[in-house]
């Protein structure tokens, strides 16, 4: 079983070789179903926010921007999945840093 992690780390350096789509395809699916795992914890944390607050804007604001990017299907050009594949990694990533620090 890849840790959440290791899927970030190899979506992160997957174009140090030779692109492969269906690389690009299998780290997309990890990493929608990391992202699933992490997201509803960090929107609970953020509800318990104050919601006039800046802390809470930036916080919706970058949930909100990572349901829109997991509802997208995964561009067809390899040069776009893999522009896709690695911000899904970094929002995977941010997610991943709020859990292990409880949510800031």
């Amino acid at each position: 079983m890849v840790t959440i992690e290791q899927t970030i780390e190899m979506a992160l350096g997957v174009s140090r070789g030779q692109l492969q789509v269906s690389t690009l395809v299998d780290l997309e699916a990890q990493l929608r179903g990391h992202i699933a795992l992490l997201r509803e914890p960090a929107r609970k944390a953020t509800d318990r926010m104050w919601h006039g607050g800046t802390k809470w804007h930036r916080h919706i604001t970058r949930l909100d921007g990572i349901d829109r990017q997991t509802e997208q299907e995964l561009n067809p050009l390899p040069f776009g999945a893999l522009i896709e594949v690695q911000l899904m990694a970094r929002d995977c990533q941010w997610l991943l840093d709020g859990y292990k620090e409880n949510w800031r």
